[in-house]
């Protein structure tokens, strides 16, 4: 299977070279050109696997140039139960009216990213023997908040890596801001930006296209690569845990083999919601697809009218990790939608950096509308969310997810589709625990750590152990820059 980029089909390349490169020269997204199907009896299949015998097989489908006995390795060693908690990395819990909460939170960084994350460095440093690369790999990572630690985490210390986070000094909770600055790792560098995600993101993709920089890193015989979710490594293994969703869903009797079910995620950067998307077109029955954002609903707005427009405030929100204007994974959205049309892919990318808004056409517009719904949530609404969850359900939430139950209770009550729904939650409630206890009605403490006993003292509920932990931990990292010296910082690789 051939990947290609999503501003110039004519630049095509094998999936280990797609890991690999992370981006395309021309700045483009890799894409499949062919998204491979699941057939209903090969779903029944699936659905006798567990956890790590579906995302093998999900793997599979899209890696062609890795074999079987791989990636049946990587997915022993990425979703381990020791690492997650059990055998099934991807828990669901059943709530009322319709609600599936599929936990995506259970691995060493307590955040969905770790679900990508510790699978990345398996698929990566694979691609590079595979396309016989000998350079040393610098990863460039700008995070909201989440796959700033859960990229540290998988590649500390993995040889012929560097990684380097960029994170917004003031757009993280106090939990994952430590989590990154006390990461340890010969290889590894966390810089804070005055700036926000999108600074940071947008400043990483020039460094991916800058000739000169990639020249002089050339000569220090390294490359680059991405574990953001514009690397195809890091997407690929997000759709395993729908297409396993739905196989617990089918198993546990919550629907019928061939039953389609609603998806609903909340999200900045669009990754996670398209790697649904990809399960649909694998087969997976579902309706509809359902956005969730918070105050920042440039997403929202764009699936409701087609023109995505970033001309507008910036919001800081108790949902960092979707603090974002600029959704990097809308161009593979477009990609599909438009039926693989390059030409207008590149049209509108270019509209958005000169104008910072474009309208796609009608027909493209109807493509996306029959998949997607949106809606968005504020951060007054999402601590009702979370204080209604809690004492109706006894069930304890982030505030991601929170967004996410908000927005499909809305979408509910608008529509009257009682359609089955799984329901994303991205991060454990304890990375969050300042807005967590104002929301349960307590008193945050000033010591960070100190919230982790006063939010379990609260509710019953255990602390993750990964952030307990943070206890006997001190920040390593402690470097602050413009958003404007981020182009400079690749030197700090040079010297790892």
């Amino acid at each position: 299977m051939n990947y290609v980029s999503t501003r110039d089909k004519t630049i095509s390349v094998s999936s280990a070279n797609a890991i690999a490169k992370g981006i395309a020269t021309d700045g483009g997204l890799f894409c499949p050109v062919d998204i491979p199907k699941f057939t209903k009896n090969e779903i029944s299949e699936l659905i006798k696997l567990d956890y790590k015998g579906r995302a093998a097989l999900v793997l599979s489908k899209f890696l062609t140039d890795f074999t079987v006995d791989e990636l049946n390795d990587f997915c022993k060693k990425a979703y381990a139960d020791e690492k997650f908690g059990g055998n099934n990395a991807a828990p669901m819990t059943k709530l009322s009216d319709g609600k599936n909460i599929l936990e995506l939170w259970h691995g060493p960084t307590c955040a969905f990213k770790d679900m990508a994350l510790q699978m990345l460095p398996h698929l990566l440093t694979t691609s590079l023997k595979k396309i016989g690369e000998t350079r040393t790999t610098c990863i460039l990572v700008a995070t909201s908040g989440d796959t700033g630690k859960a990229a540290l985490e998988g590649f500390a210390d993995v040889c012929k890596t560097k990684i380097m986070v960029y994170y917004p000094i003031d757009g993280v909770s106090a939990i994952q801001k430590l989590q990154m600055t006390t990461q340890r790792g010969k290889n590894v560098e966390v810089i804070a930006i005055n700036g926000n995600f999108d600074d940071a993101q947008s400043a990483v993709k020039k460094i991916f296209t800058n000739e000169q920089i990639i020249h002089k890193i050339d000569k220090h015989n390294m490359m680059f690569s991405s574990a953001n979710s514009i690397n195809w490594g890091r997407l690929v293994p997000q759709i395993a845990y729908y297409v396993s969703a739905y196989c617990d869903m089918v198993n546990d009797k919550t629907i019928k083999n061939g039953e389609s079910i609603n998806i609903c995620v909340p999200t900045g950067n669009f990754g996670n919601i398209l790697a649904g998307y990809f399960a649909k077109l694998m087969g997976i029955p579902v309706n509809k697809f359902i956005c969730a954002s918070n105050k920042n609903n440039v997403l929202t707005d764009f699936l409701n009218s087609g023109t995505y427009d970033k001309n507008r405030p910036f919001y800081k929100t108790d949902s960092p990790s979707m603090d974002i204007l600029i959704s990097s994974n809308i161009e593979r959205l477009l990609f599909y939608a438009s039926g693989q049309d390059d030409k207008l892919v590149l049209q509108l990318i270019n509209k958005l950096g000169a104008q910072g808004k474009y309208t796609v056409p009608d027909e493209v517009y109807k493509a996306i509308k029959v998949n997607f719904e949106a809606g968005y949530c504020d951060d007054e609404q999402t601590a009702k969310t979370i204080n209604k969850l809690w004492n109706e359900e006894k069930y304890l939430v982030d505030t991601h997810t929170a967004v996410a139950v908000k927005v499909y209770e809305d979408y509910k009550n608008r529509t009257g589709d009682s359609t089955q729904t799984v329901i994303v939650s991205t991060a454990s409630p304890f990375k969050f625990c300042s807005t967590v206890i104002k929301a349960l009605g307590g008193v945050p403490q000033n010591d960070d750590i100190e919230q982790l006993d006063v939010l379990s003292k609260m509710t019953g509920v255990e602390k993750p152990k990964p952030l307990s932990e943070l206890a006997e931990k001190k920040p390593i990292f402690n470097k602050i820059i413009d958003k404007n010296e981020i182009l400079s910082t690749f030197d700090i690789l040079i010297e790892l």
